[in-house]
C-alpha cells in the first residue's frame, strides 16, 4: 500500500499478543539455549507454484528459498536410521504397540508402501483386517464397475473414503480405525468426511484397478518437484518477522533471513507516536462503519478494545484481514448477500502442541522420528525439522534437549465437515490446559516406553497453541457442489469491496496457505488504492 501511497499512514490493529497471528512463534529455554517451535503456519510450501506477487514479496523481505537446500538436512533422519511408525493404543486396538516402518518409507504419506507382511502380522487387528490390508495393497480391482473414467471420478468425489472402504471394498472395521485420522493434518477431519477421490490423490490404497479421469491442477508439477524443506525453525513466524522488519526496521534488528530467527524484537517500537506505520497488539476490533453513507463516505470509523477500554480511529479506508466469518458482525452495514457469503467460511480447528524434552534418546532407541497414532488424543507426533540457519542450530545429538510437535484435530466423526469444525472449535474453547497436559504425559509415556522415556523426568515444558491455529475453510468436494464456477464461490462473493472497506485473509481464497494470504492481501490493497485514487 505504501508503494502506491508513499506518504500514507497505516495502523495495523491485531487482537493477538504478538504479530503474525496464525504464524505463531513458540520459544523455549534449555539451560540458556533458545529452542524454537511453530504454533501455526508451518512452512513455505511449494514456492515454485507461488504467484509472481507472492514470490516477489518473499524476495523483497529477504527470503531466498534456494538457501533452504543448504539449511535443511534432508539426510539427517536417514543417517540416524529413524523412520516413521504407527502407535496402536489399547483403548482402540486392545493393546499398546509401536510398530516402526521400513527405512525410507513414510507411512503418513503412503501407507500402501509401508505395509509389508512383517508389519501387518504384528498389528493388533483382526485376521480379516490383515487380509483386507493385503487386498488394498495388492489387488487391482475396479470397485465401481460399469462407470466411465469421468463417472468414476464423480462417484469417488461424492463418496467418503470410509464409505468406499466399508461399502465398496468391504473391509473389516479395524481397517477403518487404522486409516481414520490419516487426513487430520491436511483436512482437519477423518476419512468419514474426506472424499475417496481426494484420498486417492493423496496416495491412499485401494485404487489400483480404478479408472479415473484425471484433472490437471495448476502448479502441480512444480509442487511435486520441490521437497518439503522451506521451513524456518519457528515456521512462518519468521516471514511475519521479516515483514515487520520491512515496515519498521527499528523493531526487528538485522538484515537477513538468517539473522531474523534469533533477532530480539523491540516491541516498544511497534506503536510509536509520529510513525507512519504503527502495529497495535492486543487490540480487538468490534466495529467498522463508514462515516456516513457507504456509497459516498470518504472515511471509515473503526472501534476496538484495548486493555478493556474502547477506542475509535478514523481512516480513509479499511482492510478487514481477520477471520472472514466475523466480518458480518463487525460491518453490519454490508448487504445480506455478502454477509451470508462471508459467514459461509468456518475455520478448520487443529491444535499444535510443542513439547520441550530433556533429550530425544527414546526416539533414537526406538528408531523413529514420527508417529501416527490413529486412536490416540494426538494423532501425529514428530521430531522437529532438521533446520539450522544463522546462529540457530538444530539439536543434532540425541543427548541434546529438543522440541517435538504433537497435533490434535478436535473433529466429530459422523457429522458433515463444517459441523465437525464448529463442534471442534467449541471443544477447544472448553478444554483446559490440564487436559492437554495430561494427554501429553500419558501418550508420550506409553508410546516411548520401549525407549526408556519417563514423562516425569523427560518433559520440561509444554506450549499448547489452542486458538491461533486454524485452517481457512477449503471447499470440501464431498459436501460442496461439483464444478461450481469460481465466481460463485462464497469466498469470491464475500471478498468484494464494500464502500471503503476491503476484505483479505486466506479465507478470501478458500486456501489455507501463506501464498493465498499474500495474494488476497495484494488484491485488497489494490482495491483500496483504486478507491482512493478515484476519489481524488
Amino acid at each position: 500500500f505504501r508503494k502506491q501511497n508513499a506518504n500514507a499512514r497505516v495502523l495495523v490493529l491485531d487482537n493477538h499478543d504478538d504479530f503474525g497471528g496464525h504464524a505463531k512463534r513458540n520459544e523455549f529455554q534449555a539451560g540458556g539455549r533458545l529452542l524454537l517451535g511453530y504454533g501455526g503456519t508451518q512452512s513455505i510450501e511449494a514456492p515454485g507454484r507461488y504467484s509472481d506477487v507472492a514470490k516477489g514479496l518473499l524476495r523483497e523481505i529477504g527470503i531466498d528459498v534456494r538457501r533452504f537446500y543448504k539449511y535443511y538436512d534432508q539426510d539427517f533422519y536417514r543417517a540416524h536410521k529413524l523412520t516413521p511408525s504407527i502407535f496402536f493404543d489399547r483403548e482402540t486396538f486392545g493393546s499398546d504397540r509401536l510398530l516402526v516402518g521400513r527405512e525410507g518409507e513414510i507411512p503418513l504419506a503412503n501407507l500402501d508402501a509401508f505395509m509389508d507382511a512383517k508389519l501387518i502380522a504384528a498389528m493388533p487387528i483382526a485376521e480379516a483386517a490383515r487380509a483386507d490390508l493385503f487386498r488394498l495393497r495388492d489387488d487391482a480391482v475396479d470397485y465401481m464397475p460399469g462407470l466411465s473414467p469421468e463417472e468414476t471420478r464423480a462417484r469417488l468425489t461424492k463418496t467418503s473414503y470410509r464409505d468406499f472402504l466399508l461399502n465398496h471394498v468391504k473391509v473389516h472395521p479395524d481397517v477403518v480405525k487404522l486409516f481414520q485420522k490419516m487426513p487430520h493434518d491436511l483436512y482437519c477431519v477423518g476419512i468419514d468426511a474426506v472424499s475417496a477421490n481426494t484420498c486417492r490423490q493423496e496416495g491412499f490404497p485401494g485404487f489400483k484397478g480404478m479408472h479415473v479421469q484425471e484433472r490437471r491442477r495448476g502448479g502441480a508439477q512444480a509442487e511435486e518437484e520441490e521437497p518439503y524443506i522451506f521451513h524456518f525453525p519457528d515456521g512462518n513466524a519468521s516471514v511475519a518477522r521479516l515483514l515487520v522488519r520491512a515496515l519498521l526496521p527499528e523493531a526487528m534488528p538485522g538484515n537477513s533471513m538468517e539473522d531474523v530467527v534469533m533477532a530480539k524484537a523491540d516491541y516498544t517500537r511497534l506503536d510509536r507516536a509520529g510513525s507512519d506505520v504503527r502495529i497495535r497488539l492486543n487490540s480487538t476490533v468490534i466495529s467498522a462503519r463508514h462515516a456516513g453513507d457507504p456509497g459516498t463516505a470518504r472515511e471509515v470509523d473503526v472501534t476496538y478494545v484495548l486493555s478493556g477500554k474502547p477506542y475509535k480511529v478514523r481512516g480513509a479506508a479499511c482492510i478487514m484481514a481477520c477471520y472472514n466469518c466475523m466480518v458480518p458482525y463487525l460491518c453490519p452495514e454490508m448487504p445480506d448477500t455478502q454477509k451470508e457469503a462471508l459467514a459461509y467460511a468456518v475455520k478448520e480447528p487443529l491444535v499444535y502442541t510443542n513439547i520441550q524434552l530433556r533429550n530425544w534418546e527414546a526416539f533414537e532407541k526406538l528408531g523413529t522420528n514420527a508417529i501416527y497414532a490413529p486412536g490416540s488424543y494426538f494423532s501425529d507426533i514428530t521430531l522437529d525439522f532438521p533446520v539450522s540457519l544463522g546462529r540457530y542450530q538444530f539439536p543434532a545429538s540425541p543427548q541434546e534437549p529438543c522440541v517435538i510437535h504433537m497435533l490434535r484435530t478436535p473433529c466429530k466423526p459422523g457429522l458433515a465437515a463444517k459441523e465437525q469444525y464448529r463442534a471442534g472449535r467449541w471443544e477447544l474453547y472448553a478444554t483446559p490446559f490440564a487436559t492437554f497436559e495430561q494427554n501429553v504425559h500419558d501418550q508420550l509415556g506409553r508410546m516411548l516406553k520401549g525407549g526408556g522415556f519417563d514423562p516425569a523426568k523427560d518433559i520440561q515444558a509444554i506450549t499448547v497453541n489452542r486458538w491461533p491455529h486454524g485452517y481457512a475453510y477449503e471447499y470440501n468436494p464431498l459436501f460442496e457442489p461439483l464444478d461450481r464456477p469460481a465466481s460463485e464461490r462464497p469466498c469470491v462473493i464475500g471478498r468484494r469491496p464494500f464502500g471503503r472497506i476491503a476484505i483479505a485473509n486466506s479465507d478470501s481464497d478458500g486456501r489455507a496457505y501463506t501464498d493465498a494470504a499474500i495474494d488476497q492481501g495484494w488484491r485488497a490493497v489494490n482495491e483500496v488504492a483504486a478507491i482512493l485514487a478515484a476519489a481524488k
